[in-house]
């Protein structure tokens, strides 16, 4: 009769709470297809499983060792991993995939993957078409979206990968949206007002855990537990002297005092919505919408403010002389304050903070029967929308 008490209470447990438990635990872990970027060894092609979500033009991420750019370093689990870079041309290299099961909004999950860098990854520059060396230290960076390739949000990123030998680097992030699909990218270090020819190494990626939000997941790899003991005082000591230590007294560092961001010199407290500024400095070259790479620390500005300020968006307005016609002003405003937009957007920023509007020349702000005043004229602004 106990046995079958016992039978009874197993099979009410497992109907109402028992084993699905367990079922549970297994809901919330997302895995990855070949998380060790298992394949043939080949460049210029990514493994299998994984989608290239790089730059068009450019050419796909490696399955390493393949030893074509020399690159030789050894898995850390299975046979091979990927390898990424970017590159001076201003272009990176990214992967991506969907997953088994979307994120969900609002959660926290943890993710660690291994990450080091080789000392040869020889190739060409796209810049100047000579052999290069891609050895620049850079990092990777994580995002999540709706589509393939679509990075809608950024996860987190790691510091700059400058180890040669494998280490785990861990991460945490709260999705801001039941995404479904995980993209890996290789990027600069930032801020960089110019792009470099770097290498990135990735194996052995973990499944995607669903964590409490309180959870403290360590940042980057961890450090070595100290490997001998620390030295004896040499100093004899008479019975009567107490085996004290003795009191060092540091000064307490004053805390640094926080610096408010600006945007051409405007504080953000001098900001409101509808604020107009205009963005000195910023040129591009005659009759194109490709930036002048002097115009850039000015652009940074701008991507460190909306960096440090997620609740501000920002319209950037394209504007041109009088010469022009009225046609072609519109559409070579528009493209330049798309460049504006579009880099802010490479290098982090989220999509939805940024607009941008070409006036053509319906704006001026100064006569353009003068030299100085067309160059006035000729401009980017931002709009402050929404704070």
């Amino acid at each position: 009769m106990k046995l079958v008490w016992q039978i009874a209470a197993f099979s009410l447990s497992f109907l109402f709470g028992g084993l699905p438990q367990q079922a549970a635990a297994q809901e919330v872990e997302i895995t990855l297809d070949n998380p060790s970027f298992e394949d043939t060894p080949r460049h210029s092609r990514e493994p299998r499983y994984w989608t290239d979500c790089g730059w068009p033009s450019e050419s796909p991420p490696d399955v390493q060792p393949d030893f074509t750019f020399q690159v030789t370093k050894q898995a850390f689990a299975g046979n091979t991993y990927l390898g990424m870079v970017t590159r001076d041309n201003d272009t990176w290299e990214s992967v991506g995939q969907l997953l088994n099961s979307p994120f969900e909004e609002g959660k926290c999950y943890e993710f660690s993957i291994k990450l080091a860098r080789s000392l040869s990854y020889y190739s060409v520059s796209r810049e100047r078409n000579v052999p290069a060396n891609y050895v620049e230290p850079i990092k990777l960076r994580i995002w999540a979206g709706f589509g393939m390739c679509d990075k809608r949000e950024m996860l987190d990123e790691s510091p700059l990968i400058s180890n040669v030998d494998w280490q785990e680097f861990k991460f945490k992030f709260e999705p801001g949206g039941n995404y479904t699909h995980f993209i890996l990218e290789a990027f600069y270090k930032t801020p960089s007002l110019f792009p470099s020819n770097g290498n990135l190494l990735l194996d052995d990626a973990s499944v995607i855990r669903m964590i409490p939000c309180d959870t403290s997941v360590p940042d980057g790899p961890q450090d070595p537990e100290p490997t001998s003991e620390p030295l004896a005082d040499a100093t004899p000591r008479s019975p009567s002297q107490p085996n004290t230590p003795p009191v060092t007294r540091t000064p307490t560092p004053t805390p640094p005092q926080p610096t408010e961001t600006t945007i051409a010199g405007v504080k953000r407290s001098e900001m409101t919505a509808g604020r107009t500024i205009t963005l000195e400095n910023i040129q591009f070259e005659a009759d194109s919408s490709r930036i002048i790479p002097s115009s850039l620390p000015a652009i940074e500005e701008l991507r460190e403010f909306l960096a440090n300020n997620p609740n501000v968006s920002v319209e950037i307005g394209g504007h041109t002389n009088g010469l022009a016609d009225a046609k072609y002003a519109i559409v070579l405003s528009t493209d330049r304050a798309k460049a504006v937009a579009d880099y802010l957007v490479r290098k982090g920023i989220n999509r939805n903070q940024v607009r941008y509007k070409g006036y053509g020349k319906d704006k001026p702000i100064d006569t353009n029967e003068t030299a100085a005043g067309r160059r006035r004229n000729q401009r980017v602004e931002i709009k402050i929308l929404d704070m």
